[in-house]
C-alpha cells in the first residue's frame, strides 16, 4: 500500500512536467523510495572542520555563508524590516541584525564576494545593513542591473523590488565594492569550492524569480545548487534539469512553493538531500516530486533545525543543525 500510495503522489503532483514523467518513473521504478523522516540532526559546533555551507535560520527567506579553506562568501541576506511607506503588505519581521551577527562571529566580517539571486526583499533586503558595517569587507558584488520591464504587473505594484536593489547597490557603491553586473558564465573558485552560476541572463517572458541566479557548487567530488528563488514560469526548470545533471544536495528554489520545484528539477537534479528555506516543510506535491521522481533521501527545512550547516568531507556531506533560533526585528515603516 505504501508504494502505491507514492506512485499516485508522484502522478498527482505533476506541474508542467509531463515530458519528464518518463524519466521520473523510470527512477522510481530502478531506485524505489528512499526516503527515511529525519527528526533530527547532530548540532553543528564552530570548530567543525571542513568545507562548508551555513543555511541560515532567517524565517521564509534565504541568507547563505560559504565556507572553504578560511574564505567565505554570502548568498542572499535575509528579509528585512523595512517596509515603503503605505505598503503594509510588505511588513514583515526582519533578519538584517541576525545575518550580520552570524557574518562576524563565523566569517570575522570578511567576505570575498556577496551573491544577490534576483531583487526581493526576501533574499536581498538585509544586505544594506552589512555592507554598511564599518566591521564587513567585501571584495566584490554579483547583482544583475535592475529592469523594471522585467518585472510583472503584480511585482511593480506590490512589491519593492526596485527599492531593495537600489538600496543594495547605493550601499556597495558608498563602501566601494565592485558590481560584477554581467554575472559570468566561468567557474570560479572560493578556497577548495568551484562555483558555477546559471540563469545569468534576463528572461522578460517570466518574473523577478524566473530570473533568479542559481549556483552550483562542487568540492569533494560532490554538487551543490543552490536554486535562489527559480521557478518555471518560462520554462527554467527543465531547461536547468538539463545542464545542471544529478546533484546531492539541492536548495529548493522558491522556498518550495508550488511553481517551483517541478517534476522536471526533482528528475533532472535528483537530489539526495533538499534543504527548504522556511519555517517548515514544503507542500505535500512539491516534497512528492523530490521523493518519488528525485529519490531524495533526506528532506531539511531551515526553521525546524534552527539553521543548518552542509558540511563536506571525504566521506560526502554531512548534515548538522545550526540550531539557532533569533527573534527577528520586528517591522518598521521607512
Amino acid at each position: 500500500m505504501k508504494y502505491i500510495a507514492y506512485v499516485f503522489l508522484l502522478f498527482w503532483s505533476v506541474i508542467r512536467g509531463w515530458a519528464f514523467l518518463p524519466k521520473a518513473i523510470g527512477q522510481f521504478l530502478r531506485y524505489g523510495v528512499r526516503y527515511r523522516r529525519t527528526k533530527s540532526l547532530p548540532v553543528h559546533t564552530g570548530d567543525m572542520p571542513g568545507d562548508k555551507l551555513h543555511f541560515l535560520n532567517t524565517g521564509n527567506s534565504d541568507a547563505i555563508l560559504l565556507e572553504s579553506a578560511g574564505r567565505f562568501a554570502l548568498i542572499d541576506a535575509g528579509e528585512d524590516s523595512e517596509y515603503p511607506a503605505g505598503r503594509r503588505s510588505l511588513a514583515y519581521p526582519g533578519w538584517e541584525a541576525y545575518v550580520l551577527d552570524y557574518v562576524k562571529r563565523v566569517a570575522d566580517g570578511r567576505l570575498d564576494f556577496v551573491l544577490g539571486t534576483h531583487a526581493h526583499s526576501d533574499h536581498i533586503g538585509g544586505f544594506d545593513t552589512l555592507i554598511l558595517d564599518p566591521d564587513v569587507s567585501i571584495g566584490r558584488a554579483y547583482l544583475k542591473p535592475y529592469d523594471d520591464a522585467r518585472m510583472r504587473g503584480y511585482e511593480q505594484a506590490y512589491w519593492d523590488n526596485d527599492i531593495v536593489h537600489g538600496q543594495m547597490t547605493a550601499a556597495l557603491r558608498e563602501r566601494g565594492v565592485p558590481v560584477i553586473g554581467d554575472i559570468p558564465g566561468e567557474a570560479f573558485a572560493l578556497g577548495n569550492f568551484t562555483i558555477a552560476l546559471f540563469n545569468r541572463g534576463d528572461r522578460p517572458s517570466g518574473d523577478e524569480n524566473d530570473s533568479s541566479i542559481g549556483a552550483l557548487v562542487e568540492c569533494s567530488g560532490k554538487r551543490a545548487f543552490l536554486a535562489g528563488d527559480i521557478n518555471n514560469i518560462s520554462g527554467v526548470e527543465h531547461r536547468l534539469a538539463g545542464e545542471i545533471g544529478p546533484v546531492d544536495l539541492l536548495k529548493a528554489g522558491h522556498h518550495g512553493h508550488n511553481g517551483s520545484s517541478t517534476l522536471a528539477i526533482a528528475a533532472g537534479l535528483r537530489p539526495e538531500t533538499v534543504i527548504f528555506a522556511k519555517k517548515g516543510m514544503a507542500s505535500l506535491g512539491v516534497c512528492g516530486r523530490f521523493v518519488c521522481a528525485g529519490n531524495a533521501r533526506q528532506l531539511l527545512s531551515t526553521g525546524r533545525l534552527g539553521g543548518i550547516a552542509a558540511v563536506f568531507g571525504e566521506d560526502g556531506i554531512g548534515y548538522y543543525a545550526i540550531n539557532e533560533y533569533i527573534e527577528p526585528l520586528p517591522p518598521k515603516e521607512a
